[in-house]
């Protein structure tokens, strides 16, 4: 029973000192290549070569802290802030001292710093400052970052307060048109209906000259009418008084006339001519019957 407990003891052991071992040679092969890309990257310049060493000792010891870190600091040298920043996160998680963080948090600020991204910078060198409160460098970032952090949103009240009031200039110049328009609308519908007025007073004017001339013309008329009537009654009435004189007047004396005479007139006057022939006439033939002797009779 002892010897069997021995046994199992010893293999055990035996298993754990070759893991050991593997874990040694990994580490080992890890910062190799660590090395390898540091120095294909500072004196060589090759950044792609260098990258290819990181991620090999990263594949090959994934909880390796300084893979992870070189990596992230190489893409933050040639300006993939985006990578770098994943990288930087990546080793935070896995680093184990709080010098490992604080350089990986202190890092990743400087990056937030490049993209602009104050308020991520400020929480990242808080951090750095958790786990190194004595690091001037990093509290001076933080100090740049709440300074720049101000600024930014200064300038973001003041392009909303212009945005702000630009946009209620617009509006103003839209309302000022908008009233303008409106405006010239009611002083056109105005305009429009004053000219109607005026056209209709015109029309009702010139109807009403129109009609005041039909009734002067219709006045006239009757006038002209009455006028005509009185004057032929008045002819009518002067013929027969002329009658009247002409039948007293003594035979053989001719009228005396004045003016133009009416068809009633002239008819008097033939018909009292030709009576006064007549008369003068049967006058004569009388005297001729008296003065012719007669002839007497011879006796058988």
């Amino acid at each position: 029973m002892k010897k069997v407990l021995i046994i199992i003891i010893c293999l055990q052991f035996g298993i754990v000192f070759s893991q050991e071992e593997d874990r040694k040679e990994i580490i080992a092969t890890a910062n190799q290549l660590v090395a390898d890309g540091n120095e294909l990257l500072v004196k060589d310049g090759n950044f792609p070569k260098a990258e290819g060493e990181y991620r090999k000792a990263i594949a090959k010891n994934p909880i390796d802290v300084s893979a992870k870190y070189n990596l992230a600091n190489a893409y933050y040298n040639t300006e993939k802030y985006d990578e770098a920043t994943q990288r930087y996160t990546e080793a935070v998680k896995i680093a184990t001292s709080k010098s490992e963080k604080h350089k990986a948090f202190h890092n990743q600020g400087n990056t937030f710093m490049e993209q602009k991204k104050y308020q991520e910078a400020v929480e990242a060198y808080k951090n750095a400052l958790r786990n190194n409160p004595k690091d001037n460098e990093t509290r001076y970032n933080l100090a740049l970052a709440k300074k720049m952090l101000e600024e930014e949103k200064q300038q973001q009240d003041q392009n909303k307060d212009d945005k702000d009031n630009k946009d209620q200039n617009e509006d103003n110049k839209d309302k000022e048109g908008e009233n303008e328009d409106k405006k010239e609308g009611d002083e056109g519908e105005k305009d429009k209906d004053k000219k109607e007025g005026e056209d209709d007073k015109d029309k009702k004017d010139g109807e009403g000259e129109k009609d005041k001339d039909k009734k002067e013309g219709d006045d006239s008329k009757d006038k002209k009418d009455g006028e005509g009537d009185k004057d032929d009654k008045e002819e009518d009435k002067n013929n027969e008084k002329d009658g009247d004189k002409t039948e007293g007047k003594p035979e053989g004396q001719p009228q005396q006339m004045e003016g133009k005479l009416s068809p009633q007139q002239v008819k008097n006057l033939l018909e009292a001519m030709s009576n006064q022939e007549k008369k003068v006439q049967d006058k004569m033939n009388a005297k001729k019957v008296k003065g012719v002797k007669k002839k007497a009779e011879k006796d058988w």
